[in-house]
């Protein structure tokens, strides 16, 4: 396997880099981004883009348009336009695990021509147009419980990346749903969410959509057990294949599962979990919104990356706030990133946004396995911008840390009194964040100049959720470069769930603890104290 060797102190070496430094202590010596609007009048037009239904104003930024030029420049050094190419032909970016990372093939055309010779590209129609079979039969009522009633609830099964996106862009998307259908979703390990759900609803009008790339996730196998004995203890073993599905890169999970071969859904192993939703693992979305709608989901994704493919660096939306992300995270040192949305629809996006970048990011080898000599992943964090207000906006505008912040809002709302209001709090935050406010008290007074981001979007629907989601993962994938790391792996979480295995069977007394950590020893007597209890 052919690894990128890097420079010992790479980017710290690039040109660029040293001329961002310089850039940012200058920067550092104007008083307030405020004055920056009144050194340049144009500052708002020349630091915006639009791209389809999304218009990033960017303005509100510790920078110049020499920032901006650096930020070229320093992608041009890194070779993203190389890094890009290679990722959409079908390269094997995914270094260590040695694989491809095609998501932009799952929203492609034929006519797009993107990494058609790699293996399970040819995949990606019939796998569209299978769905498209059993999605138009479900709305239509052909397909039937094992009591033969009409299908009214959806529930997906999955975690993480498998299960994210989609509640994601069900909840967005809601006022798409069609065919009379209720959504419910459960990826806690904890077996009291999937009692709860099965409690709700009723079992022989119900599809479980069981979503796992290697369907051998203990939290999702193990809910779907659950869920399995209990249709089974209603409807005996025969209405298993009436009311499952499964989404997998695991055909003989599936089947070992018990899943019938035409309720399959497969994937393929270059498809990773966070980057997954445009994929068969959208079929809960496609089961609520339709295929009509799921395929402008497609399109909005897809329109994102021809821009990224194409765009110059200085017109890149993603590599744009890619740039900005390392430019806070290195040289003013932050440590965290808020994307903050305005409307109930977008409540799951922070949740999605964070997966994506935190799994992607939390790196600190590069591809050619030596350690990293800047700061790479940050934290995401963030939520509804109604409730934030209420919250912790009050650490946003007078607290001491520097957390910049992503805005998102439709704009494309009703001139009702509330989706008003909601947009106008969206702009007055963003704008009260950067001016602040002097008072004679200090306690009164709000410093400003925290930067901050504005995406508006011209209504939601399913091309600007495409091109949402698109537009993070190709953040992601820019500052994966530009730190020389691989955004498409993720050791990192294996190891507890290692340890976990082991510890569950101490807990449950079928074998005794044979580690040699003090804490975990004294909290496993604890537990046996309070189970005796």
């Amino acid at each position: 396997m052919q690894k990128d060797k890097l420079s010992k102190h790479y980017p710290r070496n690039l040109p660029s880099w040293k001329k961002l430094t310089k850039n940012y202590r200058s920067n550092k010596k104007v008083k307030s981004i405020k004055s920056l609007f009144t050194t340049d009048r144009n500052r708002s037009k020349k630091l915006s883009i639009e791209v389809g239904d999304l218009f990033l104003d960017y303005s509100k930024n510790f920078i110049d348009t020499d920032t901006v030029d650096l930020f070229s420049q320093l992608a041009s050094e890194a070779n993203l336009s190389d890094a890009i190419e290679r990722m959409f032909s079908g390269s094997h970016v995914n270094t260590t695990e040695d694989k491809s990372a095609l998501h932009v093939a799952l929203r492609s055309k034929i006519s797009d021509k993107i990494a058609l010779n790699q293996d399970g590209v040819s995949q990606i129609w019939p796998t569209l147009d299978a769905m498209e079979r059993f999605v138009s039969d479900l709305h239509e009522g052909k397909i039937r419980g094992s009591t033969n009633k009409k299908i009214t609830n959806i529930l997906n099964i999955g975690i993480g990346g498998s299960e994210l996106g989609s509640s994601m862009t069900v909840n967005a998307l809601r006022s798409y749903w069609k065919g009379n259908l209720n959504y419910y979703s459960v990826s806690n390990g904890d077996q009291s969410e999937i009692n709860c759900v099965l409690k709700k609803i009723k079992l022989d009008e119900t599809l479980f959509l069981i979503c796992s790339k290697s369907f051998n996730t203990i939290e999702t196998k193990n809910n779907a057990t659950i869920a399995k004995e209990a249709l089974e203890v209603n409807f005996g073993k025969r209405a298993i294949n009436k009311h499952f599905l499964g989404v997998s890169s695991s055909r003989e999970g599936m089947t070992d599962f018990g899943i019938h071969k035409d309720k399959q859904f497969y994937i393929s192993d270059w498809v990773g979990g966070r980057f997954s939703i445009t994929s068969a693992m959208g079929l809960p979305l496609a089961c609520m919104i339709g295929m009509d709608n799921f395929y402008r989901f497609l399109d909005g994704a897809r329109l994102m990356d021809m821009h990224f493919k194409n765009a110059s660096f200085d017109l890149n939306m993603p590599v744009i706030l890619a740039m900005l992300s390392v430019y806070y995270t290195n040289f003013h040192n932050v440590q965290s990133q808020a994307i903050i949305c305005y409307g109930d629809r977008l409540t799951h996006f922070t949740d999605f946004v964070r997966q994506l970048h935190m799994e992607s990011l939390g790196k600190r080898t590069k591809i050619d396995g030596s350690p990293v000599n800047v700061n790479t992943g940050n934290v995401i964090w963030g939520g509804s911008g109604s409730d934030g207000q209420h919250s912790y906006f009050q650490l946003l505008h007078q607290g001491s840390y520097t957390i910049p912040i992503d805005f998102i809002v439709d704009a494309g709302v009703s001139d009702d009194q509330m989706d008003t209001y909601s947009l106008a709090n969206c702009l007055a935050q963003s704008e009260s964040l950067m001016a602040g406010m002097q008072e004679a008290d200090p306690e009164r007074s709000i410093d400003g100049d925290k930067p901050n981001n504005v995406i508006l979007v011209n209504k939601l629907s399913p091309q600007s959720i495409g091109q949402l989601v698109a537009l993070y993962e190709h953040k992601v994938f820019v500052q994966s470069i530009i730190y020389g790391i691989n955004a498409f792996d993720q050791y990192g979480v294996e190891l507890g769930k290692k340890i976990a295995q082991s510890l569950s069977k101490v807990i449950s007394k079928s074998s005794r603890y044979t580690g040699k950590n003090p804490s975990t020893r004294a909290l496993l007597s604890k537990i046996r104290e309070y189970k005796k209890g």
